[in-house]
């Protein structure tokens, strides 16, 4: 009885070992520039609020990945008011909203078009 409590046990802990490797195989998800960052499609990405408006930056396995051709949105939510703002390219691997106003409590959407060829949804909650 001991061996078998003893084989499920091992058998859990690879497991679980097996599944974080997983988990973490498409990059890091802490932030970088001093954001809050969001994983969708198999891409990380980091929201940066600036006094202006704001920067989102694009990560693949790691790497920075290249705005070239991205577009998009960026919505802010701020309880029953709602922002909007045009996502363009920024250069390297970031996109720029100008004109809205990001601050805590808020919720974030930006919906970007030409990412690998596909349209990304990525919302962020502002602590």
């Amino acid at each position: 009885m001991k061996k078998i409590k003893h084989l499920a046990q091992i058998a859990v802990l690879t497991l679980g070992s097996i599944m974080m490797h997983q988990a973490l195989a498409h990059g890091d998800a802490k932030p970088r520039h001093g954001g809050i960052v969001q994983v969708a499609n198999d891409l990380t990405f980091e929201l940066v609020a600036e006094a202006d408006g704001a920067t989102l930056y694009v990560v693949d396995h790691d790497q920075p990945m290249a705005s070239k051709g991205m577009s998009g949105k960026l919505t802010v939510l701020q309880g029953s008011h709602k922002a909007e703002a045009e996502l363009r390219e920024a250069g390297d691997n970031r996109l720029r909203a100008v004109g809205v106003k990001i601050a805590k409590g808020d919720k974030v959407v930006a919906v970007l078009n030409n990412v690998k060829g596909k349209t990304t949804t990525i919302r962020f909650a502002v602590r």
